[in-house]
């Protein structure tokens, strides 16, 4: 149960589809179930998705049954944060790698960092590698100020104001948050039953993220099929090779990983998560635009700049770009 002696923080989810709006259930307290607003919680997303929410609750659906939860807090854009009473400690980032750019002109052009968010930490909860350099560059205000963190949960966006709960994973966060939230977040998550880490070597969990969606993403993708199918027989050759490439690539930048054990980790995750649609496969079938370029194609870039070949990774990428919309 959560520690009354905790001050609740102000906590708003920048981004708040299937991974967000997890994250503003997995934040809330308990009261959020029982119809009253979580006033310590905001969420901004999509118009249709916060209209929902706002009306009905947001719907959470898990294999143990499914829960409302309403929050106080509820904005579209920028401009209606500005306007309102709240008054973020932390911004938790949840868009997609592609989007970040766009978020980064929206939150420079809407004058907020000279403002209520002069003192915000911004939590970039994402896929991929590159997300912090690129948002210490477009964001410079926020220098200091930026925390990264991945996510393993299984969630998918089944409508608008309803998530569904496919997987519980782990979610780590960079051990970089000021003692007082970190306990916040922990206790948020435990009396959710949810799991969330801590890490003073978050490089090294970012790598193994990177590993295992480099693998399941683009080819299940491909293959428009669930994660299982990175464990067929006929694929097993590729999958060693894409893991073998980008553990290379980590080598040459002084990460210190044993391929053999980042191939039994990936198999390990597709066998757990077998049932999953990963997220590029929900996009490529929705014609939506992909993470490809920050996750195989971090890998291609690296690679390129220190000379070392990774033709499978390539051709993976290169598949998803003629693939996906807007390619």
């Amino acid at each position: 149960m959560i520690d009354n002696k905790i001050e609740p923080k102000n906590i708003l989810i920048y981004g708040a589809g299937a991974i967000g709006s997890l994250m503003g259930y997995l934040l809330s307290d308990a009261h959020s179930s029982d119809g009253g607003g979580v006033e310590n919680m905001a969420l901004l997303g999509r118009m249709g998705h916060m209209e929902r929410i706002s009306s009905e609750g947001l719907e959470v659906e898990a294999p143990d049954g499914k829960t409302l939860v309403y929050f106080g807090h509820l904005f579209t854009d920028l401009e209606e944060l500005g306007r309102s009473d709240f008054h973020p400690d932390l911004v938790v980032i949840c868009v997609k790698t592609y989007s970040l750019e766009k978020l980064c002109q929206e939150l420079v052009q809407s004058g907020l960092l000279d403002g209520k968010l002069k003192n915000a930490l911004f939590l970039l909860l994402m896929n991929g590698m590159g997300n912090r350099e690129l948002f210490e560059s477009q964001v410079p205000q926020a220098s200091g100020r930026i925390i990264e963190g991945i996510t393993s949960n299984g969630v998918k966006l089944a409508r608008e104001g309803k998530i569904e709960l496919k997987g519980k994973g782990t979610t780590v966060i960079e051990k970089n948050l000021p003692l007082e939230l970190e306990r916040f977040m922990k206790a948020r998550f435990e009396d959710r039953e949810f799991q969330i880490e801590f890490s003073g070597d978050f490089t090294r969990q970012q790598w193994n993220k990177l590993f295992i969606n480099s693998v399941i993403n683009p080819i299940a993708a491909l293959a428009r099929q669930k994660n299982g199918i990175i464990l067929s027989e006929v694929l097993g050759g590729t999958v060693e090779r894409v893991v073998r490439e980008g553990v290379a690539v980590a080598q040459e930048l002084g990460m210190d990983f044993d391929p053999d054990a980042v191939l039994e980790l990936v198999l390990s995750v597709a066998e757990k998560t077998g049932e999953n649609s990963c997220s590029m496969l929900q996009d490529v079938l929705k014609n939506k635009t992909t993470e490809i370029d920050s996750i195989n194609g971090y890998i291609v870039r690296l690679a390129e700049e220190h000379s070392i070949a990774v033709p499978v990774n390539g051709a993976l990428y290169s598949l998803i770009k003629a693939t996906a919309r807007g390619s």
